[in-house]
């Protein structure tokens, strides 16, 4: 969807500066053009200063041992090898400044998982760096190793100690019930598979400063994490990062890593060094999506609403904390999804593996919390015979406040609660209840084919669960040309931040897009800027920039207001022009006579999310500014004889307030699911009983391509802005989108039980004849990702029932 006069692949510094307004138009991407003409440079295209030497890693073969010793002598052998880099060379500390402190810069005394970095070798060119990192010869004496979530809870093996949330008395309510169900079941990890691999090119400046370019999400965390190793102080480092080829969360910590080791290595010879991953030694090396096991006991009454819930979530964390601690509290936090649990207890237990330290990834833990509550709505559904939505229905928060059902078992109100309106318009828009005759009339005709449907609602919060990383802010430099400069403290990785950005500054402005730059991420600008993620960039950095937009804009209007004689909330700024009720100028004219007035020009602007507030001790509090809606109808169809499964259609009608772009928060909503689908069809990250990870390449790990898009794919937009204070009315877009794709995961589900012989396992014969047992039938069980082995071994599990 674009302007009828805007060419297909412009740019934003293209664009007719007549073309108003700013806001609420479906501007292309502001590095679209070039990205397309391949004139959009990443790290890896930066031209390279004289002498600049090329890192790769010395990775761990073993899981778990104790290192006694590295032989680097065949590598130093070998042509163009520098040397090497140990953790006895590094001239600071042996460990990240991570608040666990629990992961060392490089292996020593012990490795913790295979693939972990033992040092570098420094090398002329990248082909001799790595071909001489895997000559060098670790001495490791194997320990026993921990491989399985299985395994770490026998064992007890936690990075951060377990958590428990609370709300009511959910065992009485538990014995109370009419009906109750256990179930157990899994979902694995996911790789980020970002285009651009992990990368940094590090830089030793004059007078002991630095500059690193880095594919980071988080820049003054990278600057913090090389000063902290290189035992600097932080305003001697300093981190730019115009653009990335994606992140998801995955360069969010992870990028700091990769940064020091640069760094490291240009500190001791003394020259620049870029340290690129191969996509190998990136699936090797760096963090995934948390994996998670669950273990429930539910109950629930004859209309399907839960009375009573009891949950288990083990995180596999891998060997070290990283960012397992809040995205194990988020997924507490969405266990819940778009539903009220009056008694309920969540248990979270974060689990060490030696594995790669898992991290952030799209949506945080939410995901994997939501996956847990739709699964057993499913579960109670096909138990009583009803179906899935009602009972879904059955369970939403009321956005009655006197009915006592919208408040979180965290202890914040939902105030917002779009979801009843919402579910009914996509119900009737998919066509629903009419696809649901027609797929129960199908699956009794077709002997092996068999299709499912499922809709399925998202609420999702959007803010920093740790509440200091609310805040960002931004610089807005007006030249006397008319052109406006902007820095902010986001990144951009894709997701079209500097482009709404952009919109947002000219907007505040009154001037067309096509005049406004943003510039690359810089801890020289702005600093202490929290990372790019949380779904949060536009709502902080967009309002940080139209802060410092809004001021340049009250000082013209009071110097019009002083050369008209008029009061300043009378001048307007719209299009190019400055409008007063005695004259009209351009926009260019009076920022040169406010330029020969000796008028500040520019303007630093700020933005702290109101209202937040967490108690990280007890999970409770008002963590998140609001929450965003979607839902999402998807149907789908299996092999029963080969468990292959293909998505034919999906309906979404998602919530993104005003929308500041359309075109890009559609493309966001449509690249979030697809990306979720994959997680929860085709992804699967396997681990060998070695600890090797053996998915670690294209042509093993399974991402979705262009052929797994729906072939009918239908996206909507919910009409009403956001009912806070947010920039332009919007609301986040990032994440939310990314669990409309627990829809393909229930549809699944509801196709594998109107399977063949699958009628007497808790799906069409419901929980009659279950009165011997407190218990209902036992639940379908489906482990995520739902490979074909997946879903056959559902299909067998229910067969022998």
């Amino acid at each position: 969807m674009k302007p009828a006069t805007l060419p297909a692949a412009a740019s934003a510094a293209s664009l007719p500066m007549s073309l108003s307004p700013a806001l609420g138009q479906p501007w292309p991407h502001e590095s679209a053009r070039a990205q397309v003409c391949g004139a959009a440079p990443y790290v890896d295209d930066l031209p390279e200063t004289k002498g600049t030497l090329y890192a790769a890693p010395i990775v761990s073969p073993c899981a778990h041992g104790l290192l006694r010793g590295i032989d680097a002598a065949p590598a130093l052998a070998l042509a163009g090898v520098h040397g090497v880099v140990l953790a006895g060379d590094l001239p600071g500390d042996l460990w990240l400044p991570t608040p666990a402190r629990d992961e060392p810069i490089f292996a020593h005394e012990r490795v913790q998982y295979l693939g972990q970095v033992l040092g570098l070798v420094v090398a002329d060119s990248p082909a001799q760096a790595r071909r001489a990192a895997r000559a060098v010869q670790p001495d490791i004496a194997p320990l026993p190793a921990i491989l399985t979530l299985e395994q770490a809870l026998q064992a007890q093996s936690y990075v951060l100690p377990p958590v428990t949330l609370r709300r009511g008395d959910a065992a009485a309510a538990l014995a109370a019930a009419p009906h109750r169900l256990r179930g157990r079941f899994e979902v694995g990890g996911q790789e980020h598979f970002y285009l651009e691999g992990q990368i940094a090119y590090a830089l030793p400046l004059e007078q002991g400063q630095w500059l690193v370019h880095s594919s980071t999400q988080h820049p003054a965390e990278v600057q913090h994490w090389v000063a902290h190793a290189l035992g600097l102080a932080q305003h001697a480092v300093r981190v730019e990062c115009r653009r990335m080829g994606g992140g998801f969360g995955g360069k969010e910590t992870q990028a700091g890593q990769i940064a020091v080791w640069a760094a490291l290595a240009a500190h001791k010879f003394g020259r620049p060094v870029k340290l690129r991953l191969a996509r190998r030694e990136d699936f090797l090396i760096t963090g995934k999506r948390h994996p998670f096991a669950y273990e429930y006991e539910v109950g629930f009454d004859d209309t399907g609403r839960i009375q009573g819930l009891r949950l288990q979530m083990a995180a596999n964390c891998g060997f070290s904390a990283d960012l397992s601690g809040p995205v194990a509290d988020r997924a507490v936090f969405h266990c819940d999804n778009a539903y009220y649990l009056s008694d309920v207890e969540i248990t979270s237990l974060r689990c060490k593996t030696h594995t790669q330290s898992h991290t952030a990834f799209r949506g945080f833990g939410g995901p994997q919390g939501m996956l847990a509550i739709e699964a057993i709505l499913g579960d109670i559904a096909r138990a009583l015979g009803r179906d899935a939505l009602d009972v879904r229905r059955r369970n939403l928060y009321d956005p009655d406040p006197t009915a006592g059902r919208h408040t979180t078992p965290y202890q914040m109100a939902v105030e917002d609660n779009i979801l009843p309106q919402l579910l009914s318009q996509l119900e009737l828009s998919a066509q629903y209840r009419r696809r649901q005759e027609a797929i129960l009339a199908w699956n009794r005709t077709q002997p092996v084919l068999r299709r499912g449907l499922a809709l399925t609602p998202v609420k999702f919060g959007i803010s920093f669960t740790a509440t200091q990383f609310n805040q960002a802010g931004a610089l807005v430099h007006v030249y006397t040309d008319g052109s406006v400069q902007v820095n902010h403290g986001g990144t951009e990785m894709g997701q079209g931040l500097h482009t709404k950005v952009a919109q947002i500054v000219a907007d505040a402005l009154g001037v067309p897009l096509g005049r406004v730059q943003v510039t690359a991420s810089d801890t020289a600008k702005v600093p202490n800027a929290s990372a790019t993620a949380a779904s949060s960039g536009t709502d902080l950095n967009g309002r940080a920039a139209q802060d410092a937009a809004r001021q340049v804009r009250t000082r013209l209007a009071a110097l019009v207001a002083q050369l008209d004689g008029c009061h300043p909330e009378q001048v307007r700024f719209a299009d190019g022009q400055v409008h007063s009720p005695t004259q009209q100028r351009s926009f260019t004219a009076l920022v040169q006579l406010a330029y020969a007035q000796r008028l500040q020009l520019w303007s630093d602007g700020f933005y702290r999310t109101p209202k937040i507030h967490y108690d990280k001790h007890t999970l409770t509090g008002r963590p998140f500014y609001y929450f965003a809606y979607g839902a999402a109808c998807t149907e789908v169809a299996i092999d029963t004889l080969t468990g292959e499964s293909r998505v034919l259609r999906v309906d979404i009608l998602h919530d993104v307030g005003r929308s500041i772009n359309p075109a890009i928060d559609r493309g966001q909503i449509e690249g979030g699911f697809v990306q979720g689908m994959g997680w929860l069809t085709t992804e699967q990250l396997v681990w060998n009983d070695a600890g090797a990870l053996s998915t670690c390449a294209p042509s093993t790990y399974k991402i979705p391509a262009a052929g797994d898009v729906p072939a009918q794919f239908h996206v909507d937009l919910w009409p009403e802005p956001n009912r806070e204070d947010n920039v332009g009315g919007s609301k986040a877009v990032g994440e939310p989108p990314f669990m409309l794709a627990l829809s393909v995961y229930e549809a699944l589900r509801n196709a594998i039980a109107a399977a063949p012989g699958a009628a007497g396992a808790a799906g069409a014969e419901g929980i009659a004849g279950a009165a011997a047992s407190p218990f209902a039938a036992q639940p379908l069980r489906l482990d995520a990702p739902a490979t074909p082995e997946h879903i056959l071994r559902a299909l067998g599990a229910l067969a022998s029932d």
